[in-house]
């Protein structure tokens, strides 16, 4: 229970590994290493960074680890795990939003490893960039557009709303407002990469997912998806993110060449056409917008249901921002218990259903 040694505690009583002992390696030191080993456009952690409150440095971590770390903590990001991607109604093996942002931030440090850029930042940025996304997958974006000037972006949503209280660089929140490539273009690279692995992630992964649940067959995919990066996740990803490194590292621009690119474009269209669009999904979509459009109304007639935290001076605000952070059961949940929803008539979601 209390590990094995005297002065010294050891987790293992037959533990044999040591170092020679010497000062540790703290965050000035490692930030100097960092020019070394990145080249001279990347991103150089510095300090405490750029953030909205002023902060002292940690003497250990680098002021993008301390945003990777605070990001990974946070409500937000563990809700993700109870929040789908791609919703398809009535069974669908599911991705969660939680595993695609790490499958994200899998594909963005390749590529910044690759094109020798900030590691850390883009992985701070691919962890952080959904957590603006609401109950029910990109259906939650359709209801609460009615309820917020200027529409709701899960972009802008996650960096300025959700996000706001870890006080993160402004190079993360960067990255994540403008992840998605209707947006402004971030401003460093590896806000730009994270672009890029957002789309290679979520296209080969919903594919492999419809795959399985026998919606589309190997066999349907555009010819030119096949034979230029291959019909499983792991050669679509390989050759993807192998382009942008070689491409970036080539011409200078974080992009990808047109003949890859062009089967990334058509694998993206298949799946809007076969999975995103088909009949089930819009049925279900509508569902999602109908019950997130409820449920805000619901917490705007009876503001005293908020938690705390949610009443402030925009009952709107507050309103979408709570049931925005839902998971889909809770939601659903809600819904039923609150609104008298038949829950057979309620999206699966995660954590419905077998």
């Amino acid at each position: 229970m209390h590990g094995h040694g005297v002065d010294v505690i050891s987790a293992h009583s037959t533990s044999k590994v040591s170092i020679t002992p010497r000062s540790p390696r703290q965050r000035v030191a490692r930030e100097a290493l960092e020019r070394l080993q990145y080249i001279g456009e990347a991103s150089f952690a510095s300090g405490a960074g750029e953030r909205a409150k002023d902060e002292e440095p940690d003497p250990f971590r680098t002021c993008f680890e301390r945003d990777r770390d605070r990001i990974v903590h946070s409500a937000a990001f563990r809700r993700l795990a109870g929040k789908t991607q791609v919703v398809v109604y009535p069974t669908d093996h599911q991705r969660t939003r939680l595993t695609h942002a790490l499958e994200v931030a899998q594909a963005a440090i390749a590529m910044a490893r690759g094109i020798g850029v900030n590691v850390t930042l883009a992985d701070a940025i691919a962890l952080g960039h959904d957590c603006g996304h609401g109950p029910g997958g990109h259906a939650s974006e359709d209801a609460f557009d009615q309820f917020i000037v200027g529409g709701y972006d899960h972009g802008p949503w996650g960096s300025d709303v959700v996000l706001a209280d870890l006080n993160l660089t402004a190079q993360t929140l960067d990255g994540i407002r403008n992840h998605s490539w209707s947006r402004p273009a971030p401003m460093t690279i590896e806000g730009e990469i994270v672009s890029w692995a957002d789309r290679i992630a979520y296209c080969a992964h919903d594919l492999e997912d419809a795959i399985h649940a026998g919606i589309v067959g190997v066999g349907d995919l555009p010819g030119v998806v096949a034979e230029v990066a291959g019909t499983t996740r792991r050669s679509q990803l390989a050759t993807f993110i192998t382009a942008v490194i070689e491409t970036t590292a080539a011409t200078g621009v974080v992009g990808m060449d047109a003949t890859t690119a062009e089967a990334l474009a058509e694998l993206r269209r298949f799946n809007y056409e076969r999975i995103y669009t088909r009949p089930e999904s819009v049925a279900q979509s509508l569902t999602v917008v109908s019950v997130l459009t409820d449920l805000v109304g619901y917490y705007l007639d009876h503001p005293e249901a908020l938690p705390a935290e949610y009443r402030g001076d925009d009952p709107v605000m507050g309103a979408v921002a709570y049931v925005g952070g839902m998971t889909d059961r809770f939601a659903f949940e809600q819904a039923a218990a609150l609104l008298g929803w038949d829950p057979k008539k309620l999206p699966r979601g995660i954590g419905r259903g077998a």
